[in-house]
């Protein structure tokens, strides 16, 4: 039997050189019990001392700040004195800036390794990133060498790569790379030493380059190449030096930052930008600065330096000054002070920090960028600021302005200028917007093409609402991709995500009353059920996804072990994507709600199909989501038709799923087109006929007051509505007296009325074939009992109807009406089965119901009912935490509930072995 396994060989080590990344290999080398006799690292600048040095002093190890190592060629004595002494039997040089002599390099019993951010022997040198970037490398990577008197020419040790993404910068290939990798490698490579196993390779020749330091002076673009070359000298040379270009009139010289090649959808419309050299003037668009390259193409830079050094958004260009400066609160007074506080902790050579004080004028670095972000994160609980929110306010008085706007949600991101439609209505004055909302901004659609809202209330024009064309949906899709892929959206936490939607729901429930209204004018919803349920629930089902956002997780799987070694699975709950989601014009807002809620709960980034006929309370919806710091770009808005906005969206290779709610035949045609167009995952809710049982042993006045609300709850507008009754023979004419009892004491009328019980059918093709539905019903034998006909008065108002005496074969007891209709047929009484085969002899599977106070029979009838949902004793009771779908041809997957949130993941499986 094996004893136990020896322990790590360790050394004595000393590390040369300087940065977090030193500091990180340093740490790391100590946890593997390596012992560090020294650390030699640059002198203090501006009084700061550098993150290597401070870790090694708090550990009490030798920290030695030599300004030089050499004079006139030769090592001084005295440097070389103080590192003999300490014993090292190896040098790590993580990251090092001084030229070390060889004295030093060659002293250890193992030599010196120094780490190198590219795979050598391309780009030797100093700015090996940048040129990495510059030249379009797709791979990338770093290398981890013996040290010789070479530059970078030593033999190599270990070498690790990785793909570089079209849009990478310098910061990003490093923080997302070569910092986590290259500590693990560094690691790594004295592992091998320590264990006598590590190579020494020689560099081949062939491949090799050498460039020199990347410098401001140097860094001027040539405009005369391809765009994907302009592309990557700007991003090779983000954040340092800084690409530039001279540009305007009169000339001044500007330097560009987060450049991309991803111009899908992107328009050149907007203001000119005069460039000596290049090939078109640049373009000022909304969504940034589109640059051309001789071969004509695009790209898109989004940020801009001043000659002052002032950054800004690149779209802001020609926009002057920023608005006027926020008077802050005194709780927010009582924060700039807390943040002032660390400024003076980060810049210890300033004696005061004033409004006017430069952040990096004042001697900070890109270190000190990271720290103040993670201070500001820590003093705003949990504020999730950019680096890139720095540089673009980087004096004291700017970035408190920048940060409170972030704070009350209303920052230069969410900023954006509405184009209202103002009515009063309801004593108060409302304020619509009417375009389509993508990226963040309310736009025209292409060709400004608009359609006519109309109020069902007395067939009047609401307003003109932009009609959206398939390149716009073309631009919504690439808007919300590049939100997905590169936002913010994708990198603040789980919890702050979750915060984000708790302040939207907030700001729905401080526009309730103008939402019902909006909700009434438009769908003819009565106000004081628009405000309980329509409005009232959406606010409900935004707080109750808010609180998954931080309990989406995985799970650990045991498995077989890969003897002799040991296997750890486990997996992960993933945001698949850009999301189409299509809504119907019964609760348009609410029915928004139940499934973008859960779409942006789990991550992802949203494109909003509202009915064509209710477009305006998703339009608010989308000005609330600006103000409550919802990124641009997560979610966009698309008023159109279903033929052209919701085929592209079925259609377009980037979305990844689909949620829609309508009719059966559509809902086929979708799954049809996402399966032939990228397998997109799709949930359908569709059409319904909804048994309700009634039973002679029920709460007679329950199962009256609940069938009345099971058909004309929301005008009979309802996608469970009770679209067909059973009731027991021995009760079913009392039930009929008193359900058209009931019925006559219905108010029919404006919905803005406070007593009305009635308003409006949706749209007026509704309310054609709900006349056409109740003449079949009476051409094939039923018994109209009352109603069926369209009430003579201004607007789309339908007089609720009952019909008796409904047989099976009957067009009406198939096919849901989905108005103010009942439908009653009669079953023997005590013949439980043979009514649950009828009730079930339908495609549609969404809801159904049962009234008695026999438990057995409840629970037998709930289980033998094949429907999503069964209510017993109650009916049109749903909730935000019970799931919600159908079966059959009623569609499948699930709205509210936490069973919603997988409708919108995709579950990943990882397995390590070890």
């Amino acid at each position: 039997m094996a004893g136990p396994s020896s322990p790590p060989a360790t050394m004595k080590i000393a590390v040369i050189g300087q940065s977090l990344f030193g500091q990180e290999v340093y740490c790391h080398l100590r946890k593997e019990g390596h012992e560090v006799v020294g650390v030699f690292t640059v002198p203090d600048k501006d009084g700061k001392a550098d993150p290597l040095g401070l870790e090694a002093e708090k550990d009490g190890v030798p920290v030695f700040k030599f300004s030089r190592w050499r004079a006139k060629g030769q090592a001084l004595p005295e440097v070389v004195a103080k590192y003999q002494a300490l014993g090292a039997e190896l040098n790590v040089l993580p990251f090092c800036s001084q030229f070390i002599p060889m004295e030093i390099i060659n002293a250890p019993q193992h030599g010196s390794i120094i780490y190198h951010p590219s795979l050598l022997p391309r780009h030797r040198g100093a700015s090996a990133i940048n040129w990495t970037l510059i030249h379009g490398d797709k791979k990338g990577g770093f290398s981890i060498f013996w040290a010789d008197d070479g530059l970078d020419t030593g033999d190599l040790l270990l070498q690790k790569e990785c793909e570089v993404l079209p849009d990478d910068t310098v910061s990003t290939l490093y923080n997302r790379f070569l910092f986590p990798e290259g500590i693990k490698g560094m690691v790594q490579a004295v592992r091998l030493i320590a264990e006598g196993k590590a190579p020494r390779l020689p560099q081949p020749e062939e491949g090799a380059t050498y460039e020199g330091i990347q410098k401001k002076e140097t860094a001027k673009i040539d405009w005369d190449q391809p765009a994907e070359a302009i592309h990557n000298w700007i991003r090779g040379n983000d954040k340092v030096p800084g690409a530039w270009t001279e540009a305007c009139e009169p000339l001044q010289k500007l330097t560009f930052f987060n450049s991309t090649l991803n111009t899908s959808g992107l328009v050149p419309e907007g203001d000119a930008l005069p460039i000596p050299g290049a090939h078109r003037p640049g373009v000022v668009t909304k969504a940034g600065l589109i640059l051309f390259g001789n071969d004509d193409k695009m790209l898109l830079v989004k940020n801009i330096q001043l000659e002052d050094g002032k950054m800004i958004l690149a779209s802001n260009f020609y926009k002057g000054a920023a608005s006027s400066a926020l008077e802050l609160t005194e709780a927010e007074l009582v924060t700039a002070e807390a943040v002032r506080s660390a400024w003076q902790r980060i810049l210890p050579n300033v004696l005061e920090v004033e409004d006017s004080t430069d952040f990096f004028k004042s001697g900070a670095a890109s270190v000190d960028v990271v720290r103040l972000v993670e201070e500001v994160k820590e003093l705003c609980d949990g504020l999730e600021l950019e680096n890139e929110d720095v540089y673009m306010a980087t004096t004291f008085g700017d970035f408190i302005q920048l940060l409170v706007r972030k704070l009350r949600g209303d920052d230069e991101e969410g900023e954006c200028s509405i184009d209202y439609v103002e009515m009063a209505a309801n004593k108060r004055t409302l304020h619509m917007p009417h375009q389509l909302f993508i990226g963040g901004a309310f736009v025209d659609a292409e060709g400004a093409k608009t359609f006519e809202t109309i109020n069902p209330t007395d067939g009047s024009v609401i307003c003109q609402v932009s009609l959206a064309q398939v390149t716009d949906v073309d631009k919504a899709v690439a808007t919300a991709k590049d939100a997905f892929e590169n936002g913010r959206w994708g990198k603040i936490s789980a919890r702050d995500r979750g915060r984000l939607l708790y302040r939207l729901a907030d700001l729905m429930e401080q526009h309730q009353e103008e939402l019902a209204t909006i909700e009434a004018l438009d769908a003819g919803a009565v106000y004081t059920l628009a405000l309980k349920t329509h409005v009232g629930m959406s606010i409900q089902t935004f707080r109750y996804f808010a609180g998954w956002c931080d309990k989406i997780q995985g799970s650990t799987i045991p498995i077989n072990q890969a003897r002799p070694n040991r296997n750890l699975t486990l997996t992960r709950k993933e945001p698949v994507g850009v999301c189409g989601i299509i809504i119907p014009w019964n609760y348009p807002l609410m029915m928004l709600s139940w499934k973008t809620a859960a779409c942006l709960a789990a991550g992802n980034t949203v494109v909003i199909k509202p009915a064509q006929v209710t477009p305006l309370t998703a339009l608010k919806f989308a000005e609330l989501t600006l103000k409550a710091g919802i990124p641009k770009g997560v979610v966009n808005v698309l008023p159109g038709s279903g033929s052209l906005v919701g085929q592209r969206l079925s259609d377009h290779p980037d979305v990844r799923k689909i949620g829609f709610t309508g009719s059966t035949e559509v809902g086929k045609h979708i799954m049809k087109s996402c399966a032939i167009s990228n397998v997109k995952k799709v949930s359908l809710e569709l059409g319904g006929k909804s048994p309700l049982i009634i039973f002679a042993d029920c709460d007679l006045n329950k199962a009256v007051q609940m069938g009345m609300s099971s058909v004309f709850f929301n005008k009979g507008e309802n996608c469970i509505a009770a679209g067909r009754l059973f009731v027991e023979d021995s009760i079913h004419d009392e039930f009929v007296r008193r359900v058209v009892q009931e019925v006559r004491k219905m108010k029919v009328g404006n919905p803005l009325d406070r007593d009305t019980d009635h308003g409006p059918q949706n749209h007026h093709a509704h309310l054609m074939k709900l006349m056409e539905y109740c003449q079949r019903g009476v051409k094939e034998g039923a018994t109209l009992v009352c109603g069926g006909n369209q009430i003579p008065r201004p607007g789309f108002f339908f007089e609720p109807t009952v019909f008796t005496d409904v047989e099976d074969h009957m067009f009406i007891a198939k096919e849901e009406s989905f108005g103010p209709v009942m439908i009653i047929s009669r079953f023997a009484d005590g013949d439980v089965d043979a009514v649950l085969s009828r009730a079930n002899a339908t495609e549609f599977g969404l809801a159904s119901g049962v009234f008695t106070r026999d438990i057995n029979k409840a629970l037998y009838v709930s289980d033998k009912l094949q429907a999503g949902t069964v209510f017993v004793n109650t009916y049109n009771k749903t909730d935000v935490a019970a799931p919600f779908g159908g079966f059959k041809q009623s569609g499948f997957g699930k709205d509210l509930g936490e069973a919603a949130l997988n409708e919108y993941l995709r579950v990943k499986t990882v397995t390590f072995e070890y």
